[in-house]
């Protein structure tokens, strides 16, 4: 399985960017997905995340600016960063709570990771 994020890139404040994941593979099931965000020497936080069911989750410094949303069909999720500020310059991960296929069998449900896709905020 594999989840690809694109859309990253550098933008001026004030800007907006799309985020996009998408999962493919064998998934059986995928669960929560979700964005997280890393800069160097910080621990990687949650931005925003989503049910299978649409129920979101934001952190309070996404509250208002990001919004996250997800196509179940193509088990792809978003993520529409408005407002930008440097301070949301980081490496963003797709994430994807989920099990997969092996043998005909579904595994546990554990966390899956994209490779990160690099957002830079100029001010």
């Amino acid at each position: 399985v594999q989840l690809v994020e694109s859309g990253g890139g550098l933008v001026q404040a004030g800007g907006s960017l799309r985020l996009s994941c998408a999962a493919s593979g064998r998934w059986f099931r995928i669960n929560a997905m979700g964005w997280y965000r890393q800069v160097p020497g910080k621990q990687r936080e949650l931005v925003a995340s989503i049910t299978s069911g649409g129920t979101t989750n934001y952190a309070d410094s996404a509250k208002g600016r990001f919004t996250i949303s997800r196509d179940n069909a193509k088990n792809t999720v978003y993520l529409q960063m408005n407002s930008l500020k440097p301070e949301d310059t980081a490496v963003y991960y797709c994430n994807a709570e989920g099990s997969t296929m092996s043998g005909g069998i579904p595994t546990f449900a554990r966390d899956y990771w994209g490779q990160g896709t690099q957002v830079t905020v100029s001010s």
